[in-house]
């Protein structure tokens, strides 16, 4: 997940393809760049057209990558690489990373951001506000691959320097399906990446992304962060906190751990935690990383908290062997038995405010699935 990717489309993939054994790596966008620019150096300073570049990552050297083109012009050379994600569902796969480099007179090496790339226009992101989304290790990347051609080619680039704009055609219309636009990067994505490596299905980049959305929330101002487990619960939340600005909003997914102590991290007064009953149940259990392979949804915590409101032992039996946590409500509520929500609320809330050391307001929504909010609790800082 390289690209900073709307977590929907994550979480769509990730429940079936979590065990698969073996997949295969990819190479991000910032390592495709510093491939493409290296190509495109070289073809300009010998004047030969290539077909592919050898180049080393930050976690893996010699790594050749085939060119999709080499155009060479009068003063400048335009080269591609066809982006490959691996098996990571990464949606600036198959797009093409492009660089154009050209003489300047200007001194030096320097880096631009062409067409589908994106322009950071809101601050708490890597790059400064009005400049190319091209993240720092890429932009080291692309400059040290550069840097490397002329060093071959005995040119000095303190006497004549290079200009190199990364393109990404169609990157704007690649960039809607990704966190960018909710990021405040616009007009296209962003070149990305820290070892040069998609590990597909990585727990890092997903963590990444959950990070950078809430430090851009709070360095733009937000208050109030509101962690979701996913997409129903976050538009069920937004209708609750119309007034709350897009950013306000985060789906963690199963990471509610990692976004907490993120969350305190960061100084949000509070934090708002949107889900359904399985998840909330989990937490209320004290259980904050909630993947079904650190276990599944505990029927027998869920049968005992319904015998301390009034279930008898037979229906409580019953309840052990229920298939799912709405199975559970079903048979509760056929059996005019209330309350389950409330305790997973107020237990969730109170497992979570602990889980921070009462650093900050928490408050847990609990929704049903078709967005009725069946309880809330609230702990305060302390």
């Amino acid at each position: 997940m390289s690209e900073q990717m709307d977590n929907r489309a994550v979480q769509r993939h990730v429940a079936a393809e979590w065990r698969k054994p073996d997949l295969r790596e990819g190479f991000t966008t910032g390592a495709c760049a510093a491939a493409a620019a290296k190509a495109a150096a070289r073809a300009l300073l010998t004047g030969e057209s290539l077909a592919e570049i050898t180049v080393d990552l930050p976690a893996r050297q010699g790594v050749t990558f085939h060119l999709a083109r080499c155009e060479i012009g009068s003063s400048s050379v335009l080269c591609g690489v066809i982006k490959d994600a691996g098996d990571d569902p990464d949606v600036t796969h198959g797009a093409e990373i492009q660089a154009l480099v050209a003489w300047q007179d200007a001194r030096g090496i320097t880096l631009a951001g062409g067409e589908g790339v994106g322009t950071v226009t809101k601050p708490g992101l890597a790059g400064e506000v009005g400049e190319p989304a091209i993240n720092p290790v890429p932009r080291r990347m692309i400059t040290a691959a550069v840097n490397d051609e002329a060093d071959e080619a005995g040119v000095n680039l303190n006497r004549r320097g290079m200009l190199v704009t990364i393109n990404v055609p169609g990157g704007a219309e690649i960039a809607q399906q990704t966190l960018n636009p909710r990021l405040g990067i616009v007009g296209g994505i962003s070149i990305i990446g820290t070892t040069g490596i998609v590990k597909p299905f990585s727990d890092s980049a997903y963590r990444g992304s959950i990070y950078v959305e809430l430090k851009v929330a709070a360095e733009n101002g937000v208050r109030q962060a509101v962690l979701t487990t996913g997409s129903r619960s976050e538009a069920y939340a937004q209708a609750r906190y119309p007034n709350l600005p897009e950013m306000a909003f985060v789906q963690v997914g199963d990471h509610m751990d990692y976004a907490l102590r993120q969350c305190r991290r960061l100084k949000f007064p509070q934090v708002m935690i949107a889900g359904m009953i399985g998840k909330i149940s989990k937490l209320a259990e004290g259980r904050m990383q909630t993947h079904v392979s650190r276990g599944g949804v505990n029927m027998a915590f869920l049968a005992d908290l319904a015998g301390q409101l009034g279930a008898d032992a037979a229906l409580v039996a019953r309840l052990q062997t229920a298939n799912t946590a709405r199975h559970v409500q079903t048979m509760l509520n056929k059996a005019g038995i209330a309350g389950l929500e409330a305790q997973l609320a107020q237990l969730a809330a109170r497992h979570t405010h602990t889980y921070i050391q009462g650093a900050l307001v928490i408050e847990v929504l609990l929704y049903d699935i078709r967005g009725d909010l069946l309880a809330a609790a609230q702990e305060p800082a302390e």
